[in-house]
């Protein structure tokens, strides 16, 4: 499916499932995992302000599968434990818009332009090599299903208390210009503690984020309308 398939499958299910957790469970924290994630998070913001129950801390889109996937191939690359390599996954949630900042990583790697841009390329569409690997017979499952679970984990842990949990996630931001975008966050009792913001990056990475924040914006708007949209 591409993601317009995607858009006109999962957008009806996101709005319908949001709109019963802002009647039911309004304080609750939302993780929306369902793609196009890009759209899918303005349409669950747009569906809890026509409930009157929005707070743009607790609605989560969860893009950590990009995270596993960057600290996995990273770690390929350089010989190293994928546990112990954190690179940062900033934008959004598909394609071009999924923005590793591999000069962030820690431990620190270096690696030269060619290897830099195939990594990077590799990351963004490593959704699409899991497809062709099933011979389209599906798409990333298992992985999928350890990073909603190491995002909600990292959450709950931070609603019990635990300091300094930090995830990426697709969240309302002021970082860019654009009304949506991901970031690493400090994770807290109420949600979203503090936005610790896109940081210090390569001149590669800030051409990556330029290209990217126009296809972001068309998603964003994408989700918007169509919950204005909605009968």
């Amino acid at each position: 499916m591409t993601r317009d398939d995607l858009f006109n499958t999962n957008a009806s299910i996101v709005a319908t499932l949001t709109a019963a957790c802002a009647q039911h469970c309004p304080e609750a924290m939302i993780c929306i995992i369902s793609n196009p994630v890009n759209s899918t998070i303005p349409i669950t913001a747009e569906v809890f302000k026509k409930h009157g129950v929005y707070n743009p801390n607790k609605i989560f889109g969860v893009t950590t599968l990009d995270i596993v996937r960057a600290n996995t191939f990273i770690a390929e690359l350089k010989g190293l434990d994928p546990a112990r390599v954190n690179v940062p996954v900033i934008g959004g949630h598909a394609g071009k818009t999924i923005i590793p900042l591999i000069s962030q990583c820690t431990p620190k790697v270096d690696l030269p332009q060619d290897q830099l841009t195939a990594v990077t390329g590799r990351i963004q569409e490593a959704g699409t090599e899991v497809v062709k690997a099933k011979a389209g017979a599906g798409s990333a499952t298992l992985s999928m299903a350890y990073a909603g679970a190491r995002f909600v984990f990292s959450l709950v842990d931070a609603i019990n208390g635990k300091e300094g949990v930090v995830e990426c996630s697709f969240v309302k931001s002021q970082e860019t210009d654009c009304p949506y975008f991901s970031t690493p966050l400090l994770l807290g009792k109420k949600g979203i503690e503090k936005n610790l913001g896109i940081g210090k990056i390569s001149p590669f990475e800030e051409k990556m984020i330029a290209e990217a924040l126009p296809e972001l914006k068309a998603s964003i708007k994408k989700g918007e309308e169509f919950v204005k949209n909605m009968k």
